[in-house]
């Protein structure tokens, strides 16, 4: 049993920035993360690439966070990951290791999500392929010591996202064929008109661009198959369309993702309200339940900065401390959210995308055409038991939702697999006299 003042679930940005505003005034803080090391995907660590350009703002920005959270005295736990709250204000969690799961039960006054968000994936013939990569699935791969040098990696869906990420892989050596973006010229164009105010981005985006040479970026354009070799079963090509044409390019590698998804399973199981996906919050960050607070993705898609801010002014409420100057630098970041959202928005040719065979969900082989016939999640869940593999959903559900219009719920613990072996013993340890236990 662990006792802290502030517990901050997620070690991102946002949740380093909102540990150390509440450890440096005064209150005793724990940040868990599922990683290895805190950072989270944006600012995840690894093998440095060997072309790795001059350092950045962004570069500067994850020093200079993770200095201040060392300097804070927040404790970072690595390794756990949240899967129940049993009572309130209590949290249990898992570390598995080489040798037994380790469980501990934490209990908290206030309690901070930054829970961060996932890839969208939606199914189209071929996505399962070998070969075929979420984009920032591949990007954090290839951090970790995967090979793409001389392959040629083709980078398509939508988001922000796909430019960092071609970026990335040519910085590592891989050949970027082409980038496609299904949001039509007409939004980008419009989306890069309003950050007339916010010239850093304006620059990051024009430096990615420019980074990228004559790789063609594709806009109003969209995978609709990856096609294997018959020998290998390895991804060979991918077909694209434009919606006027349909055209076929040789790839080693596809990096696909459809912009973010709200990882909000915890906040849910809390039960903290939810709108359009998000958790609501105030001006505060502080959810619909008493004493929880939630920052960045899960409250809202807003990037870097956002997620920062937030973090900030969740700390500092938990601290008792003034928060004027933070929530007002939000405000700008919550109208580059929603102009995020509107750009990026998914085409409505995407949901036709899956042939009958095309398996939507991975982890129980359930394919489109098992679930067109089934009345909604729960229905599709007890005759199919799509979305009751060890993903419990996350890839499945954001995929039922924008193809059927279902909504995943019965959010229950364990939020992830946890072995029955480890329970049963963590049990068996609380029954225990102290002296022996």
């Amino acid at each position: 049993m662990k006792y802290s003042d502030v517990i901050v679930v997620g070690a991102g940005p946002a949740g380093i920035a909102a540990a150390a505003a509440a450890a440096r005034h005064g209150l005793s803080v724990l940040l868990l993360d599922d990683n290895s090391a805190a950072g989270g995907q944006i600012w995840r660590g690894g093998i440095e690439a060997p072309t790795r350009h001059a350092k950045k703002t962004e570069d500067l920005k994850k020093e200079r966070a993770l200095s201040d959270l060392v300097s804070s005295g927040a404790t970072l736990l690595s390794g756990f990951r949240v899967f129940d709250a049993p009572a309130p204000k209590t949290l249990q969690a898992i570390r598995e290791t080489a040798g037994d799961p380790e469980i501990i039960t934490l209990q908290y006054d206030r309690l901070i999500l930054a829970t961060g968000a996932r890839e969208r994936f939606l199914p189209f013939p071929g996505w399962t392929l070998p070969g075929v990569f979420g984009a920032g699935g591949l990007q954090a791969l290839v951090k970790g010591g995967f090979p793409v040098r001389g392959k040629r990696v083709a980078v398509a869906g939508s988001g922000p996202l796909l430019l960092a990420v071609a970026v990335h892989l040519q910085q590592y050596g891989a050949h970027v064929t082409s980038v496609a973006e299904q949001a039509p010229m007409s939004q980008l164009a419009h989306f890069a008109a309003s950050l007339w105010s916010r010239p850093a981005k304006i620059r990051q985006g024009i430096g990615y661009r420019a980074a990228l040479g004559k790789t063609p970026y594709r806009t109003g354009c969209w995978p609709v198959s990856a096609l294997a070799n018959k020998e290998t079963g390895f991804l060979e090509s991918v077909q694209f369309t434009n919606g006027a044409r349909t055209w076929t390019e040789p790839c080693d590698l596809l990096a696909c993702g459809f912009h973010l998804v709200p990882n909000t399973e915890l906040a849910s199981l809390l039960g903290c309200n939810l709108r359009s996906d998000f958790v609501v919050v105030d001006e505060q960050q502080q959810t619909s339940v008493a004493n929880v607070y939630c920052t960045g993705e899960p409250a809202g898609i807003a990037g870097l900065d956002a997620a920062l801010l937030q973090g900030e002014i969740a700390g500092l409420a938990c601290a008792g401390q003034p928060t004027g100057s933070a929530r007002a630098r939000n405000a700008a970041e919550q109208r580059f959210a929603a102009r995020l959202e509107t750009t990026f928005r998914l085409r409505p040719e995407l949901r036709s995308l899956a042939s009958p065979e095309t398996i939507v969900c991975r982890c129980e082989d359930v394919t489109y055409g098992n679930l067109s016939s089934r009345s909604g999640w729960t229905d599709a869940k007890l005759q199919t038991r799509c979305g009751m593999g060890p993903c419990q959903g996350r890839i499945c559900g954001p995929a039922t939702q924008t193809l059927f219009g279902w909504t995943p719920k019965s959010i229950r613990p364990p939020l992830s697999p946890v072995p029955v072996s480890a329970l049963c013993f963590h049990d068996s340890q609380q029954n225990l006299p102290e002296e022996i236990a």
